[in-house]
C-alpha cells in the first residue's frame, strides 16, 4: 500500500479516490495542515501582543500545541468517519471534496471556539 505523499495530496490533480486509506488520508491531511495554518497564525498575533507579557509570551507554545493535538486525536476518528460514509456506499471522493471535509473541520472546530457553545451547556 503505498500513500500519496503531502504535495500530491495538496496538488488535487489526481483520479477520484477509490479506497478507504486513500480518502481517510486526504481528508486528514486537509484537516490537519489547515488546523495548523489557522492555529500558526493565531500564534503570531498572540506573540506580537503579548511579547512584554512576564508569562504571556508563553501562550503562542500552548496554542501551537492546540493546532496539532486535536486535530491528530479527534482529526483521525473523523476522518475515517468520513472515509466510511463514502467508502460504504460506493461512492468515489473527489480530492477537492477531500478538501472541503478536511478545512470544514477546523472551520467547524474554529467556530465552535469562538461561539464557546461549550461553555453553555
Amino acid at each position: 500500500m503505498c500513500m500519496d505523499s503531502v504535495a500530491t495530496v495538496f496538488s488535487l490533480r489526481q483520479d477520484a479516490l477509490n479506497t478507504f486509506t486513500k480518502m481517510w488520508y486526504h481528508v486528514f491531511l486537509w484537516a490537519l495542515f489547515s488546523s495548523i495554518f489557522v492555529h500558526t497564525a493565531a500564534a503570531i498575533i498572540a506573540f506580537l501582543t503579548l511579547r512584554k507579557h512576564k508569562y504571556g509570551k508563553y501562550f503562542p507554545i500552548l496554542i501551537l500545541v492546540m493546532g496539532v493535538l486535536p486535530p491528530i486525536t479527534s482529526g483521525i476518528v473523523s476522518s475515517a468517519v468520513i472515509a466510511f460514509v463514502y467508502r460504504a456506499s460506493s461512492y468515489p471522493m473527489e480530492p477537492l471534496y477531500a478538501l472541503f471535509w478536511g478545512v470544514g473541520q477546523t472551520v467547524l472546530s474554529a467556530s465552535i471556539g469562538f461561539t464557546r457553545i461549550l461553555a453553555t451547556l
